[in-house]
C-alpha cells in the first residue's frame, strides 16, 4: 500500500526564495538538480564549495541559468559570512562535511539567515557525533528569529518524518522503533563507500549503541546482527550500529522504550573494513611519513573510488524505513512499517548520482521547500521530527521518493 495523505497548502505562505547550497558532492548535485526543477519556488540558486570547478561542472550539466557558483572554504567563518552577505540567500543548505556544521551555523547566525543540514556535527579529532553541540545554538537562533533545521537527509531526516507521521496518525504511544537501512546495490568495485569515505568508515567502525528502558546500551562493532527481509529485495544480513537520529527521536518521543538502527553490509565489505582497521588505515590521528604529517584515513580517502562516480555502473535498490510497535489510538497493540525503495539506475538516469546520494539530496531540497513555504519555519534549532510531517510526505513522492506502508505485520524485530 502506498502512503496517501490529504493536505491543503495555505498559498498565502508561499514565497519565492534564494538558496545557497554548500557542498558539491553527490548530495549537492541531487539537491541542486531538484531545486532547479522548481523555478517558481527557487528563484536563484548558488552552489559553493572549496573547488569552484566542481560547482561549475554541476551547473553546466543541469543547464539552468538560475544556478550561480562560488568558491568558499566552509571551515572559514569569515569567508562564509562574506559569501552569504554578497548573495543574500533566504536559507543556507549545508551539504558539506559534518566537521563544518558549527562554522556554517555561526556564519548564518551572524548574517541573519536560516540554516539546514543533513548530518549532525562531528569533531575532526574524535569519531563521535552528537546533537548537543548544535542544540546549544537553540536560544541564540530563537532570539535572532532564525530557523535551523537539523538532519534533513534520509537517515537522519525522512526516518524522523516517518516516525512523526506514525505518531500523529497511527499511534497513541510508540514503544519500539527500529530504523532499517538496506543497500542491495552492486557498484562492481572490490571496495567503495557510498558517501565520503572518511565519514563513512568512522561511522560504521564505532561501537554499536541503542536505547532501551531509559538508557543507552553499548555493543562491540557489528556484534549484533540478524537477517531482515526488505520489500522487493528479500533477506539481507543487518547489523546494529549507532546512528545519530536515535538521539533526537528518543528525546522527542519519550514513550519510546527501545530504539535501534540496523544497516546491511556484505561480507566482502566487512572483510575489507576489518583489514583497513587491522593495518591502521582507519586511524584518525596523524602519523609522520617521510617527514610529513598525514592522517591515515584521509590518505585512504584519496585512493578509494570517488562515491560521486559510482553511479554509472550501480545496479539494484536501496530500502530504508521504520518498523514501529506500540499502541494504536484505541490502546491496542499495533505494528507499522513505513519505507521507501530507491533504484540506483533511476537515480543515475536523472541526476548522474547513485541512490544513496539521491535519497539524501532530495529530502534536503524538500526541507528548503518546507522552509520557503512557511511550513517549517520556527525560530530556534529543530530536528525534522519536530515539524508537521504531512506536507513533507505529500511532496516526497512527487520529487522521486515514493513511500509505502503496511499495518499489523511481523516486524521481525
Amino acid at each position: 500500500m502506498s502512503g496517501k495523505i490529504t493536505f491543503v497548502h495555505n498559498l498565502n505562505y508561499l514565497q519565492m526564495g534564494k538558496v545557497l547550497v554548500v557542498g558539491a558532492g553527490g548530495v549537492g548535485t541531487v539537491a541542486v538538480t531538484k531545486m532547479a526543477q522548481l523555478p517558481d519556488l527557487f528563484t536563484e540558486i548558488m552552489l559553493a564549495s572549496r573547488t569552484k570547478a566542481k560547482c561549475d561542472a554541476i551547473a553546466e550539466r543541469i543547464g539552468d541559468d538560475r544556478i550561480r557558483t562560488a568558491q568558499v572554504d566552509a571551515d572559514n567563518v569569515e569567508q562564509m559570512k562574506k559569501l552569504i552577505k554578497s548573495f543574500r540567500p533566504d536559507i543556507v543548505v549545508n551539504l558539506a562535511l559534518p566537521y563544518q556544521d558549527l562554522n556554517i551555523m555561526d556564519a548564518c547566525l551572524a548574517t541573519g539567515v536560516a540554516y539546514l543540514d543533513t548530518a549532525n556535527y562531528e569533531p575532526p579529532e574524535e569519531a563521535r557525533y552528537a546533537y548537543s553541540w548544535q542544540w546549544a545554538y537553540h536560544d541564540r537562533y530563537r532570539e535572532a528569529g532564525l530557523t535551523a533545521i537539523l538532519g534533513c537527509g534520509f537517515d537522519p531526516g525522512v526516518t524522523g518524518v516517518f516516525t512523526a507521521y506514525a505518531a500523529k496518525h497511527h499511534f497513541s504511544e510508540i514503544h519500539c522503533l527500529d530504523i532499517v537501512d538496506c543497500n542491495a546495490g552492486d557498484h562492481g568495485k572490490p571496495f567503495a563507500t557510498n558517501f565520503n569515505p572518511e565519514i563513512n568508515i568512522r561511522e560504521v567502525t564505532q561501537k554499536g549503541k541503542y536505547w532501551e528502558d531509559g538508557r543507552w546500551v553499548y555493543t562491540e562493532p557489528h556484534e549484533i546482527h540478524r537477517p531482515l527481509t526488505y520489500p522487493g529485495i528479500g533477506p539481507r544480513e543487518s547489523y546494529l550500529i549507532y546512528h545519530e537520529e536515535l538521539e533526537s527521536l528518543v528525546k522527542n518521543f519519550p514513550s519510546i522504550k527501545r530504539a535501534r538502527f540496523w544497516m546491511t553490509f556484505g561480507e566482502e565489505y566487512l572483510t575489507h573494513l576489518r583489514v583497513i582497521q587491522n593495518i591502521g588505515m582507519a586511524r584518525i590521528d596523524p602519523v609522520v611519513y617521510n617527514g610529513v604529517e598525514i592522517v591515515p584515513i584521509q590518505f585512504l580517502k584519496a585512493v578509494l573510488p570517488n562515491p560521486g562516480e559510482l553511479g554509472e555502473n550501480y545496479k539494484g535498490w536501496t530500502s530504508i524505513g521504520c518498523r514501529i510497535r506500540g499502541t494504536d489510538m484505541g490502546g491496542k497493540e499495533h505494528t507499522y512499517y513505513i519505507w521507501n525503495n530507491c533504484s540506483h539506475e533511476e537515480a543515475y538516469r536523472e541526476t548522474r548520482t547513485q541512490a544513496v546520494s539521491y535519497t539524501t539530496g532530495v529530502p534536503a531540497a524538500m526541507g528548503a521547500m518546507m522552509y520557503l513555504k512557511g511550513l517549517w519555519k520556527r525560530p530556534g534549532v529543530w530536528n525534522v521530527e519536530q515539524f508537521d510531517p504531512d506536507p513533507f510526505l505529500l511532496e516526497m513522492g512527487k520529487l522521486g521518493l515514493p513511500w509505502h506502508e503496511k499495518f499489523d505485520i511481523d516486524l521481525e524485530l
